[in-house]
C-alpha cells in the first residue's frame, strides 16, 4: 500500500456548524459558501466614489413588513421549546448593543450614512458599521450593530451588488472583500455579517468547555437513557445561549435580516436590489423577494435551499449521493485503497464511522466520535471533484493508518472550532438563526424524523441522528412565510446535480415556486454552481447582473 499523502488543503471554504441541524424535513440552510475567490488584484477605491455619501433627509421608505400581507404555512407548533420567561430569562447585552440614532421612528435611521474607512485586514476594501433596530417594529427601542464591507468597482458606477455566502453565520464582509469584480464593471460589491454573526452584534453562548460538551453529545441514541442525555445536552446549550445573548435570540430570523438588507439597499442609494446569494444566502434572497418584490432588481440564487413544504428530499440525501459519487471516483483511480468497487468504498467509510460510535478517540484535545467523523468527511465534498483527492488522502490516514487528524480538522472548521480550540461566532450563529427560522415538531417529532431520514439516506441520515437543538431552543420561530415573490423581476436560480449540502431538487422546487424564476442546471458535484461551473454557468449570470439579459433555462456540463 502506498503511504497516504497529507492533504494539500484540509477543508473547503464552505462551512456549516452542525449538519444535523439541517435534517428537519423543512430544510435549514446549511453550508455557508465562501467559494467566490479573487482572480484579480483588488482595485483601490476611486477617490471620488470613496468619499461618496448617501444624501440625508430623505423620507424613510425601507424595511416595512406586514405579516398579514403574506401567506404562511407550517404543520409544526414547536411544542417543546423552553420558555423564554421563567426557564430562560436573561438581560444580557452582547457586543454591539447601542442606543438608537437621534430622532424618532424609522427616520432616525434614514439619516445615518455609513462612515466608510479602509479595512485594516482587507487592502482596497472599505468597512463601516451601522445601527439597525433590534426590532424593526420598534425603531425607537434598542439598537444593534451591523458590520458591512464594500469593494468599489472602477469606471462609471452602475449598481451595488450585495452578496451573502450562506451559513447561516458565514461572514458576508469577507465574501465581499474576496469577490472578483472583474466580470462586473461599474459595480460595487457590498457584503454584511447578518445580525447575530461575525462583526455584527453576535450570538454568544457558553464557554469553550461547555460548547465542546455540546458538540461531543452523541446524536444517535440507542436507548431512552441516551436520548435523555442528548436532550439534556441540547437544553443546556440552549440555556447557555439565552443567558449570554438575551433578547437578541428573538430577533435574528431571516425576516429580520431581509429587513436589514432592504435598509442597506436604501443606504447605498439603490432603488432596486442586485443580489448574489449562495446556499442559505438563497433563503435570504427569496425572503427579500417575498417581502419586497417590487424592489427586486437582478437577483441570482445559487445552490438553493428548500423553500417548499415538500419534505421528500432532505440534505442527508445530498451527502449520501455525494459519498457514492466520491466512491465511484475512487474506484476509477484504478487502485483505490478503500475498496474494489463503489459499494465496498462506502462500506469501508461507514464501518470506520461506526467504530468511533462505540470507541471515540481524542484528537487535537477533543472527543472524536461518529458525528465528528461524518462531519469531517462531509466537509471535503463541498468542493466537488477537486476536493475528492483531499478526502481520499485524509481517509487513508484515518482508516488505514489510524491517524484521523485531517478529518478532525475539516470537521472542526465545519462547526466553527478554531485551531486554538476556541469557537468563532459561526458555532453559535448557525443554530440560533436556524432555530428561529423554522418551526419544529418537538422532541417526539425529531425522534420520528430520524427514522424517516435514515430510510432515505442510510449513511448521513443515520449519523446526523436526532436533532434536538431546535426542539428545545428558547426562542419561538418567526412567521413561516410561503415564499413566492409574486410580481418580482426575474430571479435566476442555480443548482448542481450532485450538490452535497443543498440537493439539486431543491433548486428545481425554488425555481418552480418563485413567481418569475429561471433555472440554470450544472451537471456535476459540489456546492456553488457559480464557482465550480464553467462559462456555461458564469456567462448568463454575468449577462444578467450586468445588462439585465434574462437567461433561458439551461443545462451545463461540468
Amino acid at each position: 500500500m502506498t503511504q497516504p499523502q497529507s492533504p494539500a488543503s484540509q477543508t473547503p471554504a464552505a462551512r456549516t456548524r452542525r449538519l444535523a441541524v439541517a435534517v428537519l424535513g423543512v430544510v435549514v440552510a446549511v453550508a455557508g459558501c465562501s467559494l467566490v475567490q479573487p482572480r484579480a488584484t483588488a482595485p483601490s477605491p476611486s477617490p471620488a466614489r470613496a468619499s461618496q455619501a448617501t444624501p440625508t433627509g430623505r423620507p424613510a421608505t425601507f424595511s416595512e413588513f406586514d405579516p398579514a400581507q403574506h401567506e404562511t404555512w407550517t404543520k409544526n407548533t414547536s411544542p417543546d421549546r423552553l420558555s423564554t420567561g421563567a426557564a430562560a430569562t436573561s438581560s444580557a447585552t452582547p457586543e454591539g448593543f447601542a442606543e438608537p440614532p437621534a430622532g424618532h421612528g424609522l427616520q432616525r435611521y434614514a439619516d445615518q450614512p455609513p462612515a466608510w474607512s479602509p479595512c485594516p485586514e482587507h487592502p482596497g476594501v472599505d468597512c463601516a458599521s451601522v445601527l439597525v433596530p433590534l426590532d424593526w417594529d420598534e425603531p425607537d427601542g434598542q439598537a444593534i450593530t451591523l458590520a458591512i464591507a464594500r469593494k468599489q468597482g472602477t469606471g462609471t458606477h452602475r449598481a451595488t451588488l450585495f452578496v451573502n455566502p450562506g451559513g447561516p453565520g458565514v461572514s458576508g464582509t469577507s465574501m465581499a472583500a474576496n469577490f472578483d469584480l472583474g466580470p462586473y464593471p461599474g459595480h460595487d460589491v457590498v457584503g454584511w455579517d447578518p445580525r447575530g454573526s461575525g462583526g455584527s452584534t453576535p450570538v454568544v453562548c457558553g464557554s469553550t468547555a461547555q460548547t465542546d460538551a455540546f458538540n461531543a453529545a452523541d446524536p444517535t441514541p440507542r436507548n431512552e437513557a441516551e436520548l435523555e442525555r442528548l436532550k439534556a445536552a441540547s437544553e443546556a446549550f440552549a440555556r447557555q445561549c439565552r443567558a449570554s445573548s438575551g433578547v437578541l435570540l428573538d430577533h435574528i430570523s431571516t425576516i429580520d435580516t431581509a429587513r436589514d438588507l432592504d435598509y442597506l439597499r436604501w443606504l447605498v442609494g439603490d432603488d432596486k436590489l442586485s443580489y448574489l446569494g449562495i446556499s442559505y444566502g438563497t433563503f435570504i434572497g427569496a425572503t427579500y423577494a417575498e417581502l419586497y418584490p417590487q424592489r427586486v432588481g437582478r437577483m441570482v440564487l445559487d445552490s438553493a435551499v428548500n423553500i417548499t413544504d415538500n419534505e421528500s428530499v432532505i440534505q442527508a440525501m445530498g451527502f449520501d449521493a455525494s459519498l457514492k459519487d466520491f466512491a465511484a471516483w475512487c474506484v476509477r483511480l484504478g487502485d483505490c485503497a478503500l475498496g474494489a468497487d463503489q459499494k465496498a468504498v462506502v462500506t469501508t467509510i461507514n464501518a470506520w464511522v461506526a467504530g468511533l460510535d462505540t470507541k471515540p478517540l481524542t484528537v487535537n484535545g477533543h472527543t472524536f466520535g461518529s458525528i465528528a467523523a461524518i462531519t469531517g468527511v462531509a466537509a471535503f465534498m463541498y468542493a466537488g471533484v477537486p476536493g475528492y483527492r483531499n478526502l481520499y488522502n485524509s481517509l487513508q490516514w484515518a482508516v488505514l493508518s489510524h491517524e484521523p487528524r485531517y478529518i478532525a480538522q475539516a470537521g472542526d472548521t465545519m462547526i466553527g472550532r478554531r485551531t486554538d480550540g476556541s469557537y468563532s461566532s459561526l458555532a453559535y450563529a448557525f443554530p440560533a438563526i436556524s432555530c428561529v427560522d423554522w418551526a419544529d415538531a418537538g422532541v417526539a417529532g425529531a425522534r420520528r424524523q430520524w427514522v424517516v431520514d435514515r430510510g432515505r439516506a442510510p449513511i448521513f441520515g443515520f449519523w446526523f441522528g436526532v436533532n434536538l437543538t431546535c426542539p428545545v431552543w428558547t426562542a419561538r420561530p418567526a412567521p413561516q412565510l410561503r415564499l413566492t415573490a409574486k410580481g418580482s423581476a426575474p430571479i435566476v436560480v442555480l443548482g448542481s446535480t450532485i450538490d452535497p449540502a443543498t440537493p439539486y431538487q431543491q433548486a428545481v422546487w425554488m425555481s418552480e415556486q418563485l413567481d418569475h424564476a429561471v433555472l440554470i442546471t450544472r451537471e456535476g458535484a459540489g456546492h456553488s454552481a457559480y464557482e465550480l461551473g464553467g462559462a456555461c454557468v458564469r456567462r448568463p449570470v454575468e449577462a444578467y447582473l450586468n445588462d439585465g439579459t434574462v437567461p433561458k433555462a439551461t443545462t451545463c456540463k461540468g
